[in-house]
């Protein structure tokens, strides 16, 4: 997954906006703040599995599972 480079926009499945790429660490895909919601997830990075990730076209990430999916496998790391 070197393709993977950072402010790529990530999209599930369906085409849904997931995230905004920050950078890669390790097996995981690591979000801008700013695609990391509201309330107590606020301010907090979010990260996305490597796993999930189906194909690199462009400047665009896209994964294998729907963007409600990706997003309920998110790990929230202060």
């Amino acid at each position: 997954m070197n393709d993977i480079k950072e402010h790529m926009e990530i999209i599930g499945a369906d085409g849904v906006h997931v995230g905004t790429v920050d950078k890669v660490e390790g097996k995981k895909i690591k979000l801008t703040k700013a695609d990391s919601g509201e309330g107590k997830h606020k301010g907090h990075h979010h990260f996305i599995d490597l796993g999930l990730v189906a194909e690199v076209e462009g400047q665009k990430v896209r994964l294998s599972a729907n963007g409600d999916v990706a997003v309920t496998m998110e790990e929230e790391k202060a």
